[in-house]
């Protein structure tokens, strides 16, 4: 007797996928950390499987080996890079998905703008900025903090950077459902959101998105990314999936973005053994985070 699964695939010609071998998930391991420095362990085996039968189905390919093939060469083997690389890193995220943290950025700028009353610009880079919740929220939030101190004249700018393209394309448009706003003040809604004709949806207004750049950057390929002087560099539930000596790298490199005084913020779990001559750590609660010494 057929399940109803079987009869829809029998139906659209579409095979049940085999399992993958070891020896393909070894290959597959080796490709995704060689490209993009994360680690997909057994743990993540399912989830590797799941995303491979989904994205195959999509394009008519039957088995892991053709497919894997078509991302090593071929006119469109850059371009479904692209793709995979989407379905493989877009992880959940929210708006001020970690209060602590955007908390210790506020303290933070007050702190600098008290030092450097004449400061005319001010740098924040979200680094893994996935579909923008959080770049947004950067800028929402010391849109807001400059006008409280009457700092309006001051410029500052977010730089969001993340490997997918596609998600960077969303992130972009700005648009997110009512649900997804729920930790934004009501206040921030009326002021940063508009709504969307028709639909459920908000999209941030143009006067708060010309404040934020999307980027493609592989952090891994952070020697690339002409940035300095950074003010506040927030990288959160980004490294988790990195090897030890990959986050190192990581995070030595960002350090050396800061500016003299800046603060790198990061997930609180994410590199707590982590230590760098140049840095100091920040006593704030519930936050894991470094100042560059002045």
């Amino acid at each position: 007797m057929y399940r109803t699964t079987d009869v829809a695939t029998d139906r659209w010609g579409i095979k049940s996928l085999a399992p993958i071998s070891d020896e393909q998930f070894e290959l597959w391991q080796t490709l995704i950390e060689a490209r993009t420095g994360m680690t997909v362990g057994i743990a993540r085996r399912s989830f590797l499987e799941t995303n491979l039968g989904i994205r195959m189905r999509e394009i008519g390919v039957s088995d892991y080996e053709t497919y894997y093939e078509q991302l090593m060469a071929g006119p469109v083997a850059e371009r479904e890079w692209a793709v995979l690389v989407d379905r493989l890193t877009v992880q959940e995220t929210s708006f001020f998905r970690h209060p602590s943290s955007f908390a210790l950025v506020r303290s933070h700028v007050s702190e600098v703008l008290m030092k450097h009353p004449d400061k005319r610009t001010l740098n924040l880079w979200s680094v893994g900025c996935s579909t923008g919740e959080e770049p947004y929220s950067l800028a929402m939030q010391t849109d807001a903090q400059l006008a409280d101190l009457r700092r309006s004249k001051l410029y500052f700018g977010v730089t969001a950077s993340d490997i997918s393209l596609p998600t960077l394309a969303r992130a972009r448009t700005g648009i997110y459902g009512e649900r997804r706003l729920h930790n934004v003040p009501t206040a921030w809604k009326q002021k940063y959101f508009q709504s969307v004709v028709g639909k459920k949806e908000f999209q941030i207004k143009d006067e708060l998105k010309k404040r934020v750049a999307f980027v493609q950057v592989n952090i891994m390929e952070l020697d690339r990314m002409p940035l300095s002087d950074m003010d506040v560099i927030f990288c959160q539930n980004v490294l988790i999936y990195f090897r030890r000596f990959r986050k190192r790298d990581i995070l030595a490199n960002l350090a050396t973005r800061l500016a003299p005084g800046g603060l790198l913020v990061l997930g609180v779990n994410e590199a707590v053994d982590w230590a760098h001559p140049a840095l100091m750590r920040v006593d704030y609660p519930d936050t894991l985070a470094f100042r560059r010494k002045a």
